[in-house]
């Protein structure tokens, strides 16, 4: 098995999170970010001010990311909401969903008392599984609120779960 091991990013991980962001973002499948733009841009969305980022190392190195952020603010500021990426070489190894529980005990551990998902492609099932398998309900959906790379319209569901 694999050694895991969930730590804060670092500014000398930017080369290795760029391996990771830019084939989701180029896909421009399931995230809402331009899928042409620069790799500055999106370790910008990636670092924005208010998230903690971390990586995901598999064997030493990094394969995986997330951001932990307050979904709101005000009344609103305790539900996180989080983002996850994973390279694609090391998908179907566990490690989205190490992150999502690592993600959970961490919001918890910071005053956090739920996780709201604000845009799930729903099309993109095997997020979808492994959310609803962590624990995440689908408590809206947004028709047709992405629009996928062929220009096809692609429903968003909104999900949370209580920590």
């Amino acid at each position: 098995m694999a050694e895991r091991l969930i730590r804060l990013a670092r500014a000398e991980d930017a080369d290795a999170l760029w391996t990771i962001l830019e084939p989701v973002v180029r896909e421009g499948r399931t995230y809402p970010v331009d899928p042409t733009a620069s790799r500055a841009d999106v370790l910008a969305y990636w670092f924005a001010p208010g998230k903690t980022v971390f990586v995901a190392e598999l064997d030493g190195c990094v394969a995986g990311t997330y951001y932990l952020k307050a979904n709101s603010t005000g009344p609103a500021d305790h539900v996180a909401n989080a983002g996850y990426m994973v390279h694609p070489a090391a998908r179907g190894k566990g490690l989205a969903r190490a992150m999502a529980l690592d993600s959970f005990a961490r919001a918890k551990a910071m005053g956090f008392t739920a996780m709201q998902f604000n845009l799930v492609v729903a099309t993109n099932h095997a997020a979808v599984h492994l959310w609803q398998d962590v624990g995440m309900q689908v408590v809206g959906r947004l028709p047709h609120a992405f629009r996928l790379p062929d220009g096809e319209m692609a429903d968003a569901l909104v999900m949370y779960r209580l920590l």
